[in-house]
């Protein structure tokens, strides 16, 4: 098998008229020409990929990219693209925001959920929906058995908050929504994941958070409670996709992650 890879890649070599490999050391490495023709090529079989599934091509593949924070929109959105097209296979790749966005330029996927997202240079960016954001607060929280508070009700405890890298919509959520509300927030604790901010405000009567309810729920915590906002506060979900994909799969793919609970 492998003599034959290299008969091909030496093939290709002399079609184009470039060396790919570096095989000058003991690690074959892809040459600056290299890396450029294997992202021509992902972008080509990406593109390819998502003709099929536009066409209802049976054993078409779908790459979406999400978060574990994002599970409730992306089950709709899968069962309602299966019913459509029940060939369709759909493979589901966990990365952090600002990776997923670099994934769907590069063409190793085919589109990306994302929250707070509403344009992004050389990709095709379509609002899917709006989520309310609660206050998370512990069960013996003073204000656990309220039906709805404000920020400033919460905010006289430490704010609980996703790092960049986690899901910098929900932390920039909390920033502007404060900012909005003219109120100050001094005591801030940055942590590294959603499970981890549960946790951390379950141990502490006095802290808080902003989550959407179906990303709470989904934590199964029973140490927290989430509350309403008033104002509500509201994060923009969207789709994101490269813009070689064709506008009936677009369409499809908003219309899918759009839907909403039956």
């Amino acid at each position: 098998m492998q003599p034959a890879v290299s008969q091909q890649v030496a093939r290709l070599e002399r079609e184009l008229g470039v060396t790919l490999l570096d095989r000058s050391s003991r690690h074959v490495r892809l040459t600056g020409p290299g890396e450029r023709v294997l992202a021509a090529a992902r972008g080509v079989l990406a593109a390819a990929d998502q003709v099929r599934v536009a066409a209802g091509d049976p054993g078409a593949t779908l790459r979406i990219g999400t978060a574990p924070a994002l599970t409730d929109r992306l089950e709709r959105a899968v069962e309602v693209l299966r019913r459509d097209d029940p060939t369709m296979q759909t493979v589901l790749v966990d990365l952090p925001a600002a990776e997923r966005l670099a994934a769907v330029r590069d063409g190793r996927l085919d589109v990306a959920l994302m929250r707070g997202t509403q344009s992004v240079a050389g990709l095709t960016v379509v609002p899917v929906g709006r989520e309310a954001l609660q206050a998370v607060v512990a069960v013996d929280h003073a204000l656990a058995d309220r039906t709805s508070v404000t920020l400033a009700d919460v905010a006289a405890g430490p704010l609980l908050d996703l790092d960049g890298g986690s899901d910098p919509a929900l932390r920039d959520a909390a920033a502007r929504a404060l900012g909005d509300a003219g109120v100050c927030q001094p005591q801030r604790r940055v942590v590294g994941s959603v499970q981890d901010l549960v946790v951390g405000v379950g141990a502490d009567p006095r802290a808080w958070s902003l989550l959407p309810a179906a990303v709470l729920a989904g934590t199964g915590s029973r140490r927290v409670r989430g509350l309403p906002l008033e104002p509500p506060v509201e994060l923009v979900g969207s789709i994101v996709a490269p813009p070689s994909t064709p506008p009936e799969c677009v369409r499809a793919l908003a219309a899918a992650f759009g839907a909403e609970p039956s």
